[in-house]
């Protein structure tokens, strides 16, 4: 996608004033396009990760509907890393914390991942 920026510049060359045109072409790449969206979504998974963690952490009510959402949609992201680490487990009086390092690998990786993603989709389009 191309945007073509018309600019006029007044120059003096030693009598009256006179404008010149000039034509700038900016262009916005696809590719960019998609490295942006690529990106985006890799935000959202990793602020959808980083809320489990910390409801994980503070101990959260499972009956509430937002961290359930929240449990339930990032429980296949985590899957693949359950079982790597050992859950380290807090019990107290009200709420039991629980640290999950698979969240954290998963945050890692994923991140790692879709920087690797994106790193290829730039060479495979010849920019650099």
């Amino acid at each position: 996608m191309a945007e073509i920026v018309k600019e006029t510049v007044l120059t003096e060359n030693n009598g009256p004033k006179e404008a010149v045109t000039t034509e700038t072409k900016r262009v916005s790449s696809n590719i960019q396009t998609v490295e942006y969206i690529i990106y985006f979504l890799l935000g959202t998974l990793e602020i959808l990760l980083a809320f489990r963690l910390i409801f994980k952490l503070a101990g959260a009510n499972l009956s509430s509907g937002f961290v359930n959402f929240v449990y339930s949609l990032t429980g296949v992201f985590i899957m693949p890393f359950e079982g790597i680490f050992r859950r380290g487990v807090a019990q107290g009086l009200e709420t039991t914390s629980i640290l999950e390092p698979s969240t954290i690998v998963a945050m890692t990786v994923y991140a790692i991942l879709v920087w690797g993603i994106a790193k290829l989709v730039r060479i495979l389009s010849k920019e650099e």
